[in-house]
């Protein structure tokens, strides 16, 4: 029988990038979901309890923990990089308080696991992000305000565990995900969507810098997968989910202008 059937799943942000796949996935293992979102999508109408809820509100991420058996906490801020730098604020502190008040009121609804959804952000650069280092360094520049955002989530983590001794907790550092259900806004965009939405808006396809960076890329629904077998295998300790493949953007680069079905000059 599988671990999730019949069990008490909360997913919050559950009808974005990562959510949506997790949700599907969720059904399939025949678990009963509660989903906190904005949106309500109409093909999951009436196969799982939607809730509206400002989860920066304490109170209400108390009400949505009680009877859960499982949560996952995939709510988050999306933003680019050019975002962050310009609008920090807008980014670190809903990302501190969501993960404050869901993991406390996890806590105190004592729920059999909670999923703490971190980031490769949280890495200084390196060729090769080993888990073990990350508190041997500092976040880079470029993603140091979400990086450090989601080191006080892990921290929060850590504390549970020494004083309460608490230690249901799974947490997972997503790679460069993309995949269906992503964010195609122009000012919010990661690397891939935003590709995208230019080579269709433009007859030129305007890239920063040459191509040359090498990023892992990983797709959503195997992120959603890595996080089912984290919580089904109760592992506690930090784990990366990548493809293991660097990529670099001068491939992502051609692969949107091959698919792109008009032509479409690139400008680096």
């Amino acid at each position: 029988m599988s671990f999730y059937r019949d069990k008490n799943v909360l997913v919050t942000g559950g009808t974005g990038l990562i959510g949506r796949p997790l949700l599907d996935l969720l059904l399939d293992e025949k678990a009963k979901i509660t989903c906190v979102s904005l949106d309500k999508p109409e093909d999951l109408d009436g196969r799982i309890n939607f809730i509206k809820a400002d989860l920066r509100n304490f109170d209400n991420c108390l009400d949505i923990c009680k009877g859960q058996d499982l949560v996952f906490n995939l709510v988050g801020v999306k933003g680019s990089p050019k975002m962050c730098k310009e609008r920090p604020a807008s980014f670190y502190v809903p990302t501190i308080m969501f993960s404050i008040n869901m993991m406390e009121a996890a806590r105190q609804a004592k729920v059999e696991r909670y999923m703490f959804t971190s980031s490769i952000g949280v890495y200084h650069p390196a060729e090769i992000f080993n888990e073990d280092d990350v508190w041997s360094s500092f976040p880079s520049e470029n993603d140091r305000i979400p990086g450090w955002a989601k080191r006080v989530g892990e921290l929060q983590a850590e504390a549970y565990e020494i004083q309460y001794k608490w230690d249901k907790i799974s947490i997972v550092r997503p790679a460069n995900v993309y995949g269906p259900y992503d964010n195609f806004d122009p000012e919010n965009a990661m690397v891939i969507p935003s590709l995208i939405r230019k080579s269709y808006e433009n007859d030129k396809l305007e890239v920063w810098g040459d191509g040359s960076p090498i990023r892992d890329f990983i797709h959503s629904r195997d992120v959603a997968l890595g996080m089912l077998h984290m919580v089904d295998n109760k592992i506690n300790i930090p784990v990366n989910l990548g493809s293991g493949e660097g990529i670099a953007i001068k491939q992502i680069v051609d692969i949107v202008v091959d698919k792109c079905p008009k032509d479409i000059e690139v400008e680096w």
